[in-house]
């Protein structure tokens, strides 16, 4: 099949203006157009987006997300050709992909990538491209001067697929973030942590993030931003109707949008009043004392859960009567870890191991923020008996 003489890119956000420069350089005939009117100087742009897809036989889409993919070809439904092939790199939702090919048809290729801006300067994106035959022989060369190809069987898989990925990168961000979260308590050297994680698996996202882990990101550019990463998990949540920690996890990461996503790996911990009424209640526990329970817990709590196969609802008095003031026999023996702790504005979430003897104890704390202190509102728990 002949080559696409015309290359109209419409978006030249970061990716969008990445992947106009490439085939720029590449001797294709590119035009651009930006709804913000920003552009690099680096292609050939134009005012209005009818008049970049009047003449294209190709029309690139690299917005942000699916509801500007559908706006923008709204927009320029009567100026494209009937031979004009739609290629959208943009990370959609699977539904929305999948409307947008129904909608389309055989002009319609739905080709997400796999890398960032360094990638696309390359030519080495991983691209996930579906579409019918006749168009996927049609963009071929353009793709090609992009990365490397890999089929995928329809619109739909394409962009889960392109999902997942994005959830693997937002799992190795985090558990940056956890490293250096516990070296921060560990007193440990931010440049010394930096240097051994690179010889581990996170090696290579640390030594291509290095300067805003260490806040000398001034004149680094972002690649990948915290708001579209967020907006691709929340997508992902969404479509797969399946808990997801890391879309609240991002949701919540005190950064702007547009920084790079390696800052949400700085987020500092979690303030320590917010573990104070969790250290109250391990004290309660280490020494008998319900003295600490009362502090730790709201004077109407409730603590809940299964005990000897029957369900119940202690209010806080009761639970205290459980407690003599004196720690248990085997208490050397004993240990009791706060697992994860998620703070949502004046609300927070907890989980708790306690290993006491042959009982190990799942206790998960519901927190609120009342007159500036925090306290737990309820707790339920889980027993596990070790034979």
């Amino acid at each position: 099949m002949t080559n696409p003489h015309t290359i109209a890119v419409l978006g030249l956000g970061r990716m969008g203006d990445a992947i106009a420069t490439r085939l720029t350089a590449q001797d294709w005939d590119v035009v651009g157009w930006t709804r913000s009117g920003r552009a690099s100087g680096a292609v050939r742009t134009t005012g209005d987006p009818n008049e970049a897809v009047a003449k294209a036989d190709l029309v690139v889409l690299a917005l942000f997300d699916g509801p500007a993919c559908r706006q923008v070809l709204d927009d320029v439904r009567d100026s494209l050709r009937a031979d004009t092939i739609v290629l959208n790199t943009s990370t959609v939702a699977p539904a929305e992909a999948s409307r947008l090919a129904r909608r389309l048809g055989s002009s319609y290729v739905h080709a997400p990538v796999l890398g960032s801006v360094p990638a696309v300067a390359a030519g080495a994106l991983q691209i996930l491209a579906a579409g019918d035959q006749d168009g996927l022989d049609r963009v071929r060369a353009v793709l090609e001067t992009l990365g490397t190809v890999r089929r995928v069987d329809d619109a739909s898989t394409a962009a889960a697929l392109k999902l997942i990925a994005n959830n693997s990168l937002t799992g190795a961000i985090l558990a940056l973030r956890d490293s250096l979260r516990q070296a921060d308590a560990l007193g440990l050297a931010r440049a010394q942590v930096l240097d051994v994680l690179e010889l581990g698996q996170l090696g290579g996202l640390v030594a291509r993030k290095r300067p805003f882990l260490v806040g000398e990101s001034l004149t680094a550019t972002a690649e990948f931003t915290v708001g579209a990463l967020a907006k691709d998990m929340a997508l992902l949540a969404a479509a797969s109707d399946t808990p997801l920690r890391s879309a609240a996890n991002l949701a919540d990461t005190p950064a702007s949008p547009e920084a790079d996503i390696a800052v949400a790996a700085t987020a500092p911990a979690v303030d320590d009043t917010v573990l104070e009424p969790l250290r109250a209640y391990i004290r309660g526990h280490a020494t008998g004392d319900p003295a600490h329970f009362r502090d730790a817990f709201l004077p109407t709590a409730h603590i809940e859960g299964i005990r000897d196969g029957a369900f119940v609802s202690w209010p806080l008095d009761e639970y205290c009567a459980l407690f003599q003031g004196r720690p248990a026999s085997d208490e050397p023996t004993r240990s009791r870890r706060i697992d994860a702790i998620d703070v949502h504005g004046t609300v927070a979430t907890a989980t708790m191991t306690l290993l006491h003897g042959t009982d190990t104890f799942t206790d998960i704390f519901l927190l609120v923020r009342v007159d500036g202190c925090w306290r737990i509102a309820n707790k339920a728990y889980h027993r596990r008996f070790e034979h």
